[in-house]
């Protein structure tokens, strides 16, 4: 440890004494308070963590924090410590608690956001700290930036919301991008953390480009500077014209979902009150109840989809899943749900969950197969083979011929199920465990039809596994 970066400051006093309580406890029975002091503003510190600091005798910050806490600094001995210097402000506050004292280590918003909580610990096993130890160590949580700053533009997160830093300096751009992408295809609303720096002004570019990929571009966001500090600035803009917008290092950015919207300069995301109650007067609608899941929930969506296709939307799998925004796993046990009171147009499904293996050996007796395979990216492979063709090597469903070869990861595979839609698609349908397809096998008509002898082994596995 470097000891000329330690920076200390007494405020009344040249040489500060002991507290009594540090005399008291001696050496070895430290304690480390972990700070969130809210975004800034006294108004905004929690009382705990008020109290927080002047039960400290060591005060550990990034110099701006300190400024903003100094009215609480008096007689306390002061360390200042630099953006880059996180793990030896943790050093530091461990050292110090060794001698017995009691150590506020701060940060602004909630110290486990983003915060300093977690590199303590981190520190902290690395020498041996346990729970049980003599040093104590408490986290005070605080108001957030995301918090804050919703609180100044209305009611951005009332329904499920979600933060991502946008700083690559601890994490690879390759991950954050990829949470991006989840959570603007996930309808999320999303707090922008560290979005822009003087080195770094590409990454909000990058995400405003995953967002459009999923959003309307006329989407509301909120930026908001300095929340509940002097230099507060919020500017209400949307999607497309977000990146153009002056922002910073002490900019959060709140992008709504599908429902937000902008009135009287307010940022509104619904809870969701008004598809139960009419005109949000409390009166359940028709089909409602209060307290009760909505009829949209899983078991009434999926009497969305098979009322959707006994209304005569009669499409293939791919088509009916992208119609409903879902996995085609998804629409395939929503039709497995077929009753008599509720039919889905001629489609049917049976779901396997065990010995999948025995349907890819009563394939030999379908006939002739199309089989469908599609890529993560897009690429669909069809071909025609025969179910005597397969052959399983370890995870690996496999059929090499002269002409091609196919290898199925049947790792990949969780569940199958067998369907019809009507008698125009006969087949075995396998997925993994989100209910992505992985692979289907089809049986082929011969001059228009089906043989009976392939629809006579089908419905013999069909009845077998159901």
């Amino acid at each position: 440890m470097n000891k000329d970066k330690k920076q200390t400051a007494t405020l009344d006093a040249p040489s500060p004494q002991p507290s009594p309580s540090e005399k008291e406890r001696g050496q070895g029975a430290g304690k480390i308070l972990l700070v969130g002091f809210g975004p800034g503003g006294a108004d905004q510190m929690t009382f705990r963590a008020r109290a927080a600091i002047e039960e400290a005798d060591v005060v550990i910050g990034y110099t701006t924090y300190i400024k903003l806490v100094r009215d609480l600094l008096d007689g306390k001995e002061v360390i200042r410590k630099g953006m880059t210097e996180e793990i030896d402000r943790c050093i530091e506050a461990y050292d110090a608690a060794k001698q017995g004292k009691v150590v506020a280590l701060i940060s602004s918003g909630d110290v486990g956001v983003y915060g300093m909580a977690g590199p303590t610990y981190e520190v902290l096993f690395q020498h041996g700290w346990t729970p049980d130890s003599d040093i104590q160590v408490e986290v005070v949580t605080g108001v957030t930036a995301l918090n804050a700053c919703a609180s100044l533009v209305g009611a951005p997160l009332t329904h499920d919301f979600c933060s991502i830093s946008l700083s690559d300096l601890l994490t690879p751009w390759t991950t954050i991008r990829k949470r991006i992408d989840a959570v603007g295809a996930a309808d999320f609303v999303i707090a922008l953390y560290n979005p822009k720096s003087g080195r770094r002004t590409q990454q909000i570019v990058e995400a405003q480009r995953i967002l459009l990929q999923h959003r309307d571009p006329k989407t509301p966001v909120a930026i908001v500077k300095s929340a509940y500090r002097r230099r507060q600035d919020i500017q209400m803009t949307t999607l497309d014209e977000m990146a153009d917008k002056e922002i910073g290092m002490l900019t959060t950015v709140i992008i709504g979902n599908s429902s937000s919207y902008l009135r009287e300069g307010l940022l509104i995301t619904p809870r969701g009150y008004a598809n139960k109650y009419d005109d949000l007067t409390g009166d359940a609608k028709d089909g409602e109840k209060a307290g009760r899941s909505l009829s949209m929930g899983l078991e009434g969506w999926h009497g969305c989809v098979r009322r959707w296709l006994e209304a005569g939307n009669q499409k293939p799998w791919e088509k009916i899943a992208a119609h409903f925004d879902a996995p085609v796993g998804e629409i395939l046990e929503a039709v497995a749900g077929v009753h008599e009171s509720e039919p889905a147009g001629g489609y049917t499904a049976v779901r396997v969950d065990t010995n999948l293996e025995k349907i890819i050996q009563d394939t030999a007796s379908w006939g002739k197969l199309r089989a469908v395979i599609r890529s993560s990216g897009g690429a669909v492979t069809e071909c025609l083979l025969a179910g005597e063709q397969f052959e399983m090597k370890g995870d690996w469903l496999n059929v090499v011929t002269d002409a091609f070869h196919i290898h199925v990861n049947w790792a990949n595979v969780h569940h199958a199920y067998l369907a019809k839609r009507g008698e125009k698609s006969l087949g075995a349908h396998f997925v993994n465990e989100a209910g992505d397809m992985v692979f289907r096998l089809l049986l082929v008509k011969q001059d228009g039809v089906f043989t009976d002898e392939s629809l006579q082994a089908f419905d013999k596995t069909w009845s077998e596994v159901s």
